[in-house]
């Protein structure tokens, strides 16, 4: 018989019976080595157990006829099944060996699908063949026969990406065993890597591999594994390996039945081998399904599991992805298939993608995407069911979990809303509306105390206006309707997002419904729908407060949302609204300023013909191309040449339906009209272009096609532009254009200044003739005096380039000879004006204006042809009629204002162009400068008129860059002006001193640098954004220590103190002293707000130094008794240690204010946060140390004192104790061992600190249920919700009346616990500091004795302000005299003391303090 004759090969009857009994007692996980002669002779036929496979094999098939059982053929012919199974297992167990060979390979694998297929055949278990052990590690043979080289390479990946996903701020560190494990498998794929296989031999490795899991697939049909849980698993591991094995050829469809042998490919064959484990075959329950499923959870979440370590993550390979894509398409089939079967273990399956998902975003769009294929399979119910779940997971306190909630929102915003049908249960029904997903997850989360979901909050807002749904659209349009818009939950949960109740770990373990505990806060669900008025301007402020985020990803995010919402007509396209976007293209981030240009330029693509939209583009993007960052540059100018540049064409082939150029000529209109004043950055533009030979001949002419009609202004601008830099030019047409303008009755100031520019560029290519005939038509235009001010500065400027030569002496004498009869005929003029009797009583203003002007500009190029009549002139227009000329040899006095005469008849507009003509003429006679300069430093200072005012600052910083030596002398004149009441004057005179400091024509001396400093808290805020642009961007960066080098002064300066025999020792007036002053409780917050702008601006070098200085310059002194602890050293002394109490004042080296926003994921970043930790811990201890030697002996010394003094500063001393110790706080016996008793006094004040913050998180609790409940609009407006909102209200305001003012943008976000230095500050300025001095309230309670205090309340007639009553009221019941009618008639009443009576003494107490007990016992012994 073939059988027998094919089993004799296996040699059976040779092996003894010891060895295969010691084979079946080690249970198959060991064996004893066969006998080699036989091995031999069993290996010498290749294919023998291919041979016993094929006859066996008749034999398994039950529908063929059988007459004969294979176990009856093997008993007759003396065949043992015990030795077979020996034998076999001896191959299958050398196979899995360390480094097996090609042979040991494919006879494990042979001899894997024979036992199989042993135990497919009928009686396999009645003959005992079935052994769970060596069934398990036949189906580990292909995972362990295959090479791992490739293997090695992805595991390493795989672990490199497990590593790379830290929390924020946090290191991640791999688990030991995790390593451990590594390293074994790398040693053993090291050993492999010495072995070489070819394509042939990985071809047969394949073949085995595919026979082992058909025969498995055929085992499976027939043999169950309901009993067999253990081996159950194994399959479903092997299976679901093998899904990535190798790719599949085309599409993989699960919906054909098709037959084992027609699967071609290792995923099919394993698919098919899942979806029989799905039968009942292998369990009634679905313990098979659930194994399943949760196997192919990690295939859907790209990641790979290993024993006795969490699962780490794939690279999302091409194979990785396509794994995915047909695991999701499988769990569709079965979920089809066994419907009522699977949905419960459809949910869980969707909970635990979501509760394992990472933070990565390729996986996190990825599992989105899987999760909302899954949950559209589901009925209403249970969709409806998964989105209550997602809202829940979507409020946990892991910042990857709220950034896949969002992410799941906006895939299921992309499918089409469920409608509703009979099976969803009514209080459900709210969770299928895409309402609820935008309202209630991805616009709840616009406020989220992560910076990251922050901004991927509003990028999932502004994508769901791009959806296709007009849902989604409509819903973001409700939440900005002017109306309000209904709002499932209630949003202002949101701000709760920091105290979230972690879900469970160990739910991940098994697979099971994930129950997600929310806060308590968080204390229901659709039941609380409640409607939102969103007004349009709250909204906006809230964006406004988005865009200027701290993060840069969330200020990114927010920008992109804005413009969404512009683009869309969600918001209208408002200068307001769309400043907001132009603002940001001057971000201090790179990337935002890059992003604010895209915004604006995705907006402008869409709404190409709004003239707002428009305006906003140049104002955003033009300023650009002067940016200090090349690739800011770069972006501006590639923006400019897209939408601009580009489109400019000839005017035959211009056409008004292309959007394109139409945009362009209307940008460019826009630059000659509303947007003139960003000339220069469009100049700058073109002198970036010029050397790259950007504009060719054939541009030019497009531009000169078009200078005629309605787009000429925008033509001359382009061409003033070019024209310098531009090829030569058709001169005809700028000359025939000349003529026309020069007749024109109609003058265009924008288009001939253009025009006149380009006359200018052309003029040394021109010919005498055309040269003479044009300066004569300048000249007969000038002396018209009918020309609009801009027009004739650009004539003037023409006519000096026209008389350009080689020669210079030519060039003088062309200039006296125009120039100076410009200023003859301006001279005539003024003398006919001024001198006649009756000159002055007809003026035409806008003449003498235009005569002054001239005469200002052409002076400039003629100095030797102004005479002293002309300064006598010009100097009459500025003095009274009485005194029109001084006599011969007088002079006006030279300490006298120009305002100090009697009233003058000239106008205001006069005399503010008669500043400027005489600051002209005076930049070039010297003697002229020295003799008004006093005058005017005088008008400064006593001058009424706005415009004389503004413009005599402009004079003076002009005259200091022409005679800087003589006019620094007045710059503190100057800069008094920081404080003029007008704001024109004193932005004027910011914006000229920083010209002069950025050219270091002024140097930081005297009281400059805190007169600037006082401009940071300027009434106007937008001067003070002004000051705050040129100290830190334009000042700071050519001075970097210069905030360091006065901010100790600044401390003496700002509280008014000249005590000190070093600093605030400059000379200043007393109305300077007084303008400047920010001396008292009432500017305190002004104070330091300045503080807190310098100290942001400090390296950790400087707050380090600055430290110390200011122990040595300001403690010390006191400690020394340098300077006296009287009322103003007081205050002097409470300012430092706020300063020092301030959160500012921490080094980012410690604080982690520098840490990166988000986490990195290569090993540069890795490296760089453990050299941030390494660097955070020596900082530490180098501050520790100069904390413990320079700083704590001062402070020790200070606080004896202030006791001694019963000083009020001592409260101030102990908040920065406090603030401070926050860092050591279990060393505090240890930093403070030379005074117990202020280590003991500071760690109690700790404890109290750390109590008060329980208190304040726990009535923060309260307040959020009580915000649950609606009141109506009145109560709301006039009453305070809750007496723990009224408690809170009362600790606002301290009793002391003294309080450190907080950082602007202290209160951002959705945190409400404070900053602890805030916090602390706050509690000690409230008198509750110290146990010991505490002052009792002014606040009397009384009721009688075993009463309940009631409701009722007297008060004196006197008013009393900001009574409170809420938590931590308490009411002391005094003894009293029994049968008082007084007291029985006051039962239940609360008593207030009147303010005008004189507050009660607190009785004195007889108490010791320990220490002092302790003492006086020591001395007695």
């Amino acid at each position: 018989m073939e059988l027998i004759r094919a089993v004799q090969l296996l040699k059976l009857n040779s092996v003894s019976t010891a060895w295969v009994d010691a084979v079946w007692d080690f249970e198959f996980t060991h064996t004893e080595p066969l006998d080699p002669v036989i091995e031999e002779e069993i290996k010498e036929d290749p294919d023998v157990f291919k041979a016993v496979y094929t006859q066996l094999l008749t034999f398994s098939n039950e529908d063929e006829d059988n007459t004969q059982s294979v176990w009856v053929v093997f008993g007759e012919n003396g065949v043992s099944a015990k030795t077979l199974v020996a034998v076999l297992s001896y191959f299958i167990l050398s196979a899995k060996a360390k480094s097996p060979s090609l042979e040991q390979r494919l006879c494990g694998l042979q001899a894997a699908s024979l036992y199989l297929l042993l135990l497919k055949i009928p009686g396999s278990v009645a003959n005992k063949v079935y052994h769970q052990i060596l069934f398990d590690t036949c189906l580990n043979m292909p995972l362990k026969c295959w090479p791992q080289d490739s293997g090695k390479k992805r595991k390493k990946d795989s672990l490199k990406s497990s590593q790379g996903d830290p929390k924020p701020g946090k290191r991640s560190k791999p688990p030991k065993k995790m390593s451990e494990e590594m390293e074994i498998d790398d040693d053993e794929d090291d050993e492999e890597e010495g072995m070489y296989f070819s394509a042939q031999d990985l071809l047969k490795l394949r073949e085995g591999i595919v026979l082992l899991v058909r025969t498995l697939l055929r085992l499976l049909e027939k043999f169950s594994l309901r009993d067999k849980p253990q081996s159950a698993d194994s399959c479903v591991q092997l299976f679901t390996e093998l899904t990535n094995f190798e790719p599949v050829i085309g599409d993989l469809s699960f919906s054909q039945e098709r037959n084992v042998d027609q699967l071609e490919s290792l995923p099919e064959l394993s698919y098919h081998g899942l979806g029989l484990l799905c039968s009942t075959i292998h369990g009634e329950g679905d313990e098979c399904r659930r194994r399943v499923f949760r196997k192919l959870l990690y295939v859907i979440l790209m990641m790979k599991t290993q024993e006795r370590s969490k699962p780490c993550l794939l690279v999302p390979t091409q194979a990785v992805c396509g794994a995915r894509d047909h695991a999701i398409l499988f769990i569709s089939h079965i979920v089809d298939e066994q419907r009522e079967a699977t949905l419960p273990l459809l949910r869980i399956l969707v909970q635990h993608i979501c509760h394992q998902m990472v933070e990565k975003s390729e996986y996190r769009a990825s599992g989105a995407q899987a999760v909302g294929k899954l949950m559209a399979k589901m009925p209403c119910q249970d969709y409806a069911a998964i989105v209550k779940w997602v809202y829940n997971y979507s409020r946990n306190n892991k910042v990857a979990f709220r950034m896949f909630a969002l992410d799941v929102a906006m895939v299921l915003l992309g499918q089409s809303e469920r409608e509703l049908d009979d099976t969803v249960d009514p209080e459900m029904a709210v969770f299928l509306s895409h309402k609820f997903l935008v309202h209630n997850i991805v616009y709840n989360h616009r406020n989220d105390i992560s910076p990251t979901v922050r901004g991927h909050a509003l990028h999932c807002l502004a994508q769901c206006l791009e959806l296709g749904s007009q849902n989604a659209t409509k819903c973001v349009h409700e939440l900005f309707s002017n109306t309000g818009a209904q709002t499932m939950l209630d949003s202002a949960r949101s701000e709760q997002t920091l105290k979230r109740r972690e879900t469970g770990q160990k739910s991940a373990l098994t697979f099971r419904t994930i129950e997600l505990t929310k806060h308590k806060s968080i204390t229901t669900t659709h039941r609380s729908v409640m409607n939102t008025s969103l007004q349009n301007e709250e909204t906006l402020a809230l964006f406004k407060k988005h865009v200027s985020d701290p993060k840069t990803n969330a200020r990114k995010s927010a920008l992109e949302t804005v413009m969404s919402l512009l683009k869309h007509g969600v918001i209208s396209c408002s200068a307001e609204n769309l400043t907001i976007l132009s603002e940001r293209c001057r971000d201090p981030a790179v990337s935002v300023k890059k992003k604010a240009m895209q915004c604006l330029m995705d907006l402008l693509a869409a709404l190409p013909d709004n003239r707002e939209v428009q305006e906003s583009w140049l104002r955003g993007v033009l300023p650009a191309v002067m940016d200090s960052e090349s690739s800011v540059q770069e972006k501006a100018l590639e923006c400019l040449d897209h939408v601009i540049i580009t489109h400019i064409k000839t005017q035959g082939k211009y056409r008004d339906g292309d959007t394109s150029q139409r945009l362009a000529w209307d940008l460019l209109g826009l630059m000659c009209e509303k947007c003139q004043d960003l000339s220069r950055y469009f100049s700058k533009a073109f002198s970036v272009w010029a050397p790259q030979q950007k504009f060719t001949p054939a541009f030019v002419n497009s531009l000169l096609s078009h200078t005629e009609g309605e787009r000429a202004a925008a033509a001359w601008l382009l061409l003033a532009k070019i024209a310098s830099c531009s090829p030569k030019l058709n001169y005809g047409t700028v000359l025939d254009t000349w003529e026309n303008t020069i007749r024109s009755p109609v003058v265009s100031v924008t288009m001939t200044c253009h025009i006149l520019s380009v006359m200018g560029d052309i003029a040394s290519n021109l010919n005498d003739d055309t040269k003479a005939r044009i300066v004569d038509d300048l000249m007969g235009w000038l002396k018209t005096f009918s020309l609009p001010l801009e027009v004739i500065s650009s004539c003037v400027d023409t006519l000096v380039r026209f008389g350009r030569s080689d020669n210079t002496q030519d060039t003088l004498r062309f200039l006296d000879r125009f120039c100076g009869e410009l200023v003859s005929v301006c001279e005539s003029y003024l003398s006919g004006v001024i001198l006649q009797e009756k000159g002055a009583m007809d003026i035409n203003e806008d003449l003498l204006v235009k005569h002054l002007y001239t005469l200002g500009v052409t002076s400039l190029h003629c100095p030797s042809k102004v005479g002293k009549r002309i300064f006598l002139l010009v100097q009459s227009v500025l003095t009274p009629s009485e005194q029109l000329v001084p006599a011969e040899g007088q002079e006006l006095p030279a300490s006298q204002p120009l305002s100090q005469f009697k009233p003058n008849s000239m106008p205001t507009v006069v005399r503010a162009h008669a500043v400027i003509t005489l600051g002209k003429l005076c930049l070039q006679h010297e003697e002229l400068m020295l003799k008004y300069l006093p005058v005017f430093a005088r008008e400064l200072e006593v001058g009424t008129e706005l415009a004389v005012r503004s413009n005599v600052v402009v004079v003076m910083c002009d005259l200091c860059v022409r005679y800087t030596n003589t006019v620094s002398r007045y710059i503190p004149n100057i800069s008094a002006c920081l404080r003029d009441k007008e704001p024109i004057v004193r932005e004027q005179t910011l914006i000229m001193l920083t010209n002069l400091l950025q050219e270091e024509y002024v140097k930081w001396k005297g009281a400059l640098f805190f007169r600037f400093a006082v401009a940071l808290v300027d009434p106007d805020p937008a001067i003070a954004d002004l000051c705050e642009y040129c100290l830190v961007d334009l000042l700071l960066k050519k001075s970097p220590l210069m905030f360091s080098q006065h901010f100790i002064e600044c401390i003496f300066h700002f509280n008014s103190y000249e005590k000190h025999k070093k600093y605030n020792k400059f000379p200043q007036t007393e109305s300077e002293k007084s303008k400047f002053s920010l001396r008292g409780l009432q500017n305190q917050g002004k104070r330091f707000r300045i503080y807190r702008f310098l100290l942001k601006n400090f390296t950790d070098e400087q707050r380090f130094n600055i430290t110390s200085k200011i122990c040595q310059d300001i403690l010390a002194s006191f400690v020394d008794s340098e300077l006296p602890l009287d009322s103003q050293g007081s205050e002097l002394l409470a300012d430092t240690f706020d300063i020092l109490s301030l959160k500012e004042m921490k080094l980012t080296a410690i604080s982690g204010q520098a840490a990166a926003e988000e986490p990195q994921e290569d090993e540069m970043a890795m490296a760089k946060a453990v050299l941030q930790v390494a660097q955070k811990k020596l900082v530490s201890q180098v501050q520790k140390r100069n904390f413990v030697e320079n700083v704590i002996p001062i402070i020790i010394s200070l606080k004896n004192m202030l006791e001694e003094q019963h000083s009020p500063v001592l409260k101030h001393l102990m908040a920065y104790l406090q603030v401070t110790m926050q860092d050591y706080r279990s060393e505090v016996k240890e930093l403070f061992a030379a005074d117990e008793q202020l280590a003991a006094e500071v760690e109690y004040n700790l404890k109290q600190f750390e109590k008060e913050k329980q208190q304040q998180e726990q009535q923060q609790q309260i307040e959020n249920q009580l915000a649950n409940f609606t009141m109506s609009p009145r109560q709301n407006s006039n009453a305070v919700a809750s007496p723990a909102q009224a408690a809170n209200v009362g600790r606002q305001t301290p009793r002391g009346g003294f309080a450190t003012p907080l950082h602007p943008h202290a209160n951002k976000g959705p945190a409400q616990t404070p900053k602890s230095a805030d916090a602390l500050r706050r509690r000690t300025y409230a008198g509750m500091l110290t146990p010991v001095r505490s002052h009792s309230s002014p606040t009397v309670f009384s009721t009688g004795r075993g009463k309940q205090i009631g409701r009722a309340i007297s008060t004196p007639q006197a008013s009393i302000n900001e009574v409170t009553f809420g938590e931590q009221v308490s009411a002391i019941c005094n003894e009293t005299r029994r049968g008082s009618k007084g007291v029985e008639e006051e039962e239940s009443v609360l008593h207030l003391m009147s303010p005008e009576q004189q507050k009660p003494v607190p009785r004195q107490w007889n108490v010791e303090s320990p220490l002092v007990q302790k003492r006086r016992t020591k001395k007695r012994i």
